[in-house]
């Protein structure tokens, strides 16, 4: 069958979305996988990276591939449609497009196809662009090539795609450069870019992982308004669960190269038919309205090596429901009724979530952050860094020597052994306050004491004994590891250079240390580029504790890691927390995982804190409107959550041009006009220690919130006595 230069087949009837008309009734799939299999060929021999793997993803719809790192997601999407590298081919199987097997078509066909009928959003925007290039010109070379426009046609077809993708100024971003574009300005426009041909397929893969929060949320809004727009099927890579609520409608489960399970969206969270499925759901922390701290659910063990598959199950040695007769032989993705599919023997037994989380999991000891007799451990006080910024010759209209304030009048106070939460936007201050503390970045102005004693502003001035004190956990534990110096390396270096420990008994300590963090002692050797992420972080996170520190501060530590990961990291860090009474700052714009860990959270905007106070009160109504949007920017891992959305326009201001009165008003949505213009808001004070600077009254936030419903129940949970199909998507 010949394909139409707008990706679907010629002869497709437009009124109904481009399907054949001879098929109204029974719509053949977009994307229709059927026993695929791929291979790369490495030094280690042939490794069977996807096996006999089958799905099908339908015009409008999203189907979702979910999944540890290693499990085959991008291998699989990348297969499909043959765009693997020079060691990977696909062995058996078929992947028809529009029903044409794509298997068979030669590289030219398949050059063709990919520009016009595929569209593939990456994770990195930057990988997809050319930095020496103008955006414009970079788009428009996928209307010239694949819709045949001249230059003037493919620049106007770019315009109208940017405006699609809610591009504020399109035609001043056609003549910039990649660099000179945000992260979320840079997601549009591969997006755009993607859909130019209006392609049959579009693959987005991990496509707002580096965003924040707000950004992310955005993004996710402008997939699903796109998808109501275009024809594609979206086939969505993530291992983000409450990002798969926003966009999905089906759902597959992938493992190790193999799929455990499918379902439709809503029957997946609320009754998994697989133990690794339930598993991840247990991993993600969950906004909540309870000062109670609990574990995560944890997964044993990882993902097997490829060459070393075990024999039955392959999720068997991992699994909690595993019995003598999983090991024996593997079971098939079988069809379980109502549109699902489980790839486990004892599907029938699988318990219910909120059972399994209560079981699995333990409640911790804590400590309110109001409580009396807590004991500061450090005092941040009117704490501010400034940088001097370009001069007017830079920025027509703006003073030589221009200030960036960076950290504008910063006070909070962190307890003994408790977690102080840092959240905010990219570009508020938050590593920048930790980096004051710390001293890497010397404060400008105001008071760091620790003890009661003032520290010095900047390392330099700062004794040993200070320097054991402070420790800190970096988000890219790639860029803080020496990667020529192994692991024990690592960890031995503070204990001897702080501690004043000898050679062989930092050497002791440091295997302890390893055992602490759930690392093999083996590991002692190795260099950083044989470990995992996960486990790089585990490393990072051994090399804090070893100095013994009072207080560490960690950095966007599990931004980039797997839900199972993250899982057992918070976990990890709250058990040697509670061992070695240790404080944290906690910095993330991940507020569920904040909220999990901290006692105590500040709400950071362009170098000011909006709001402070006990870990549940600030992400409980009243909250000042900048929580408020965030807090509806969280993608909650439950699809029968509503959520009201509230997204802020434009992006966080300069911290060189800093808005007059409230800083936050340009982007509030609940601005009250020429006060907040104007004048800096007070600060009002709620129950406990939790306080808001807004101009609007805290009864007034009340009423306006919870007539907003941030976070309201729309349908119930299913019961263990309702058909698994039950709450399906229509």
């Amino acid at each position: 069958m010949s394909m139409g230069t707008d990706g679907h087949p010629e002869g497709a009837d437009p009124a109904r979305g481009g399907a054949p008309v001879a098929l109204a009734e029974t719509p053949r799939p977009v994307l229709d996988v059927e026993g695929l299999c791929i291979e790369y060929e490495t030094e280690a021999g042939v490794l069977p990276a996807v096996r006999n793997v089958s799905l099908t993803v339908h015009r409008r719809e999203s189907f979702g591939l979910v999944g540890e790192s290693g499990s085959g997601k991008s291998t699989l999407a990348m297969g499909a449609i043959r765009y693997l590298a020079r060691n990977g081919r696909v062995t058996e199987g078929s992947v028809r497009l529009n029903g044409v097997e794509l298997l068979d078509l030669s590289p030219k066909e398949l050059r063709a196809l990919w520009g016009a009928s595929i569209g593939v959003v990456y994770q990195s925007p930057l990988s997809a662009l050319n930095p020496s290039i103008q955006i414009g010109r970079q788009l428009a070379e996928v209307p010239r090539l694949h819709l045949g426009m001249d230059s003037s046609a493919a620049m106007s077809r770019v315009g109208e795609m940017l405006a699609k993708v809610a591009m504020p100024d399109p035609e001043a971003v056609m003549k910039r450069y990649p660099h000179q574009l945000s992260g979320g300005m840079l997601q549009r426009c591969v997006i755009a870019m993607a859909l130019m041909t209006n392609p049959a397929l579009l693959i987005m893969d991990e496509p707002t992982t580096a965003l924040d929060v707000t950004t992310q949320a955005v993004v996710l809004d402008l997939v699903a308004d796109l998808k109501r727009e275009f024809d594609s099927a979206i086939l969505y890579i993530t291992h983000d669960l409450g990002v798969v609520t926003k966009i999905c409608e089906r759902v597959g489960v992938m493992y190790a190269g193999e799929f455990m399970e499918q379902a439709p969206l809503r029957a997946l969270f609320a009754r998994p038919l697989h133990p690794y499925t339930l598993d991840l759901l247990g991993c993600v922390p969950r906004l909540k309205t309870s000062p109670v701290k609990r574990s995560l659910v944890t997964i044993p063990g990882s993902i097997p090596r490829l060459d070393e598959l075990p024999a039955g199950c392959i999720f068997g040695p991992r699994c909690s429901l595993v019995e003598d007769a999983c090991r024996e032989a593997r079971p098939p993705l079988a069809d379980v009724g109502d549109g699902r599919r489980s790839a486990c023997r004892r599907w029938q037994v699988v318990p219910m979530p909120l059972e399994f989380m209560r079981e699995a999991t333990e409640a911790l000891p804590v400590m309110a952050a109001d409580t009396q007799d807590a004991v500061a451990l450090v005092e941040v006080t009117d704490t501010k860094t400034h940088f001097k910024g370009p001069g007017s010759g830079l920025i027509p209209g703006r003073r030589r020597h221009s200030t960036i304030r960076a950290v504008d009048g910063i006070s909070f106070g962190v307890n003994e052994g408790q977690t102080l939460g840092i959240v905010g936007e990219s570009g508020s201050g938050k590593t920048t306050v930790a980096r004051a503390i710390i001293g890497l970045t010397p404060a400008t102005g105001g008071d760091i004491r620790m003890h009661g004693r003032s520290l010095a502003r900047a390392t330099r001035g700062r004794g040993r004994a200070v320097l054991k004190e402070i420790q800190m956990v970096f988000q890219n534990p790639d860029a803080s590891l020496n990667p020529t110096r192994s692991v024990g390396d690592a960890i031995t270096r503070p204990l001897v250079l702080l501690g004043g420990v000898g050679r062989e008994e930092a050497k002791e300590r440091a295997k302890e240390l390893l055992r602490a963090v759930s690392l093999p002692v083996n590991y002692f050797d190795r260099l950083p580029n044989e470990l995992s992420g996960g486990e790089k972080q585990r490393v990072a996170i051994a090399r804090a504790f070893a100095a013994e520190p009072e207080l560490i501060l960690c950095d966007e530590p599990i931004s980039s890691l797997d839900v199972s990961v993250q899982g057992s990291l918070m976990n990890l860090l709250m058990k040697l927390q509670v061992e070695k009474r240790t404080s944290y700052i906690f910095i993330s714009h991940d507020l569920s995982a904040v909220q999990h860990l901290s006692d105590t959270i500040v709400v950071v905007y362009v170098g000011r804190i909006m709001e402070v106070g006990d870990a549940v009160r600030v992400l409980t109504p009243p909250f000042h409107p900048y929580t408020e949007a965030l807090v509806s920017a969280v993608p909650v891992a439950d699809p029968n959550v509503r959520q009201t959305p509230i997204r802020l326009g434009g992006a966080v201001p300069s911290a060189m041009d800093v808005p007059p009165g409230c800083r936050f008003h340009p982007r509030c949505p609940r601005c009250l006009g020429e006060i907040c213009r104007a004048e800096e808001p007070p600060w009002r004070d709620g129950e406990g220690k939790h306080r808001i600077y807004c101009h609007i009254p805290l009864d007034e936030l009340a009423r306006l919130q919870a007539e907003a419903l941030v976070l309201a129940p729309d349908v119930k949970p299913l019961s263990r006595d309702e058909p698994a199909s039950a709450g399906r998507d229509a």
